[in-house]
């Protein structure tokens, strides 16, 4: 279980960076023509100015969500309180996208892949994890 638990961690995480570093930086108009098949330059400037930066500010936290897991990747695995963070930030994706399909409705085949595989995820680290975290730092 070890070797799955980090495999997800680090392929979610490795994702999580990309796309926060993408999103923020580089190609947000692209992710929105990829993902949402959205023309942002068919908005009225006013949404799309605003959308663009909503979206580039939600990556930026992304990335930042990213580094902090790859910085304290030692300390996600062995104490109770960084373990129960990442968690409870990697399950509250799971539940948005959850939420979403209920309220929004059905999204298209790469959000159901991206819904299991973070659900996955999420098990999976926090049973392997139940042996493994040590203690609380505070």
């Amino acid at each position: 279980m070890k070797a799955l638990s980090y495999f997800l961690f680090y392929t979610y995480i490795g994702l999580v960076i990309l796309a926060g570093f993408w999103g923020a930086f580089v190609g947000p108009r692209l992710d929105h023509v990829w993902l949402f098949d959205l023309d942002t330059s068919t908005l009225p400037e006013y949404s799309r100015v605003n959308l663009i930066s909503q979206y580039r500010f939600l990556r930026a936290l992304e990335l930042g969500y990213g580094l902090f897991a790859v910085l304290f990747t030692k300390e996600i695995f062995t104490h109770k309180t960084f373990n129960g963070l990442f968690l409870l930030i990697m399950f509250s994706g799971v539940l948005a996208r959850v939420v979403s399909l209920v309220i929004d409705g059905s999204p298209s085949w790469l959000f159901y892949f991206f819904l299991a595989y973070e659900l996955l995820g999420v098990v999976v680290i926090f049973f392997y994890t139940r042996k493994t975290t040590l203690y609380y730092d505070y």
